[in-house]
Formats: structure tokens, sequence, C-alpha cells
């Protein structure tokens, strides 16, 4: 059920990242996720790596932030690949809080834009 709704929550983005793509010849916002997502990825590997060397670690913040920019699918992959930022409450409420802003934006971007027109973007 769990890897369902993980899947799940993919769609959305995906599909109105491929509506701009293709649609519109927006090219710019599907390599943004997928940069973003490649270095989120990679940051969560390094801090898992550091935090088993009991080394320097990442910054949450900079982590949440690779994910604001887009890097959530990035993260969420090495959440359960490097089984590493599962546990802490108030770090994942912080990730799924990000993850929901993001499936908002998808969704009025494919519903016509209409919040986006109404906050003035």
């Amino acid at each position: 059920m769990l890897l369902l709704l993980q899947i799940g929550i993919f769609v959305l983005p995906l599909v109105g990242l491929l509506s701009l793509a293709f649609g519109r010849g927006l090219l710019w916002p599907l390599a943004l996720y997928v940069l973003a997502s490649l270095v989120t990825f990679l940051l969560y590997r390094h801090d898992k790596q550091r935090a088993r060397d009991r080394g320097w670690r990442v910054p949450e913040r900079v982590l949440h932030l690779g994910e604001l920019l887009g890097g959530w699918p990035g993260a969420l992959i090495a959440q359960q690949r490097f089984r590493h930022k599962t546990v802490k409450l108030s770090f994942r409420l912080v990730f799924f809080a990000i993850v929901a802003v993001h499936q908002l934006l998808w969704l009025d971007v494919l519903c016509g834009g209409f919040l986006a027109r109404h906050l003035g973007f």
C-alpha cells in the first residue's frame, strides 16, 4: 500500500511536466526537476555516508531547499534507497508539506492556472 502511495505522488507532476514539454514546448521545468532530483539524491547519499562515518552532515535546511526547488522525487527515492531521514517526524512533516505544495502547483497547472493567475504569477 505504501509503495502505491509513493508511486502515486509521482503521477501528477509527471503528467504536468510532460504536458508542458510536449503540449507547450517548455522543456526547462522537466530539466529543472531532473537536475534538482539528481542533486538532492546525491546530497542525501552524501549525508547518509557522513552519518555512518560520524562526520560533517548536510544541514536539513539544505536537503529541504533541494526538495523545494523540485528535487523532492530524488529525495523520496534516496530516502527509500538509503533508508535515510525516514524516522524523524519533524523532518518528514516538512518533506511531505513540500510534496503537497508541489502537488497543488501541478494540479493548478493542469487545471488552467487558476491559482497562479490569482496570486499574480
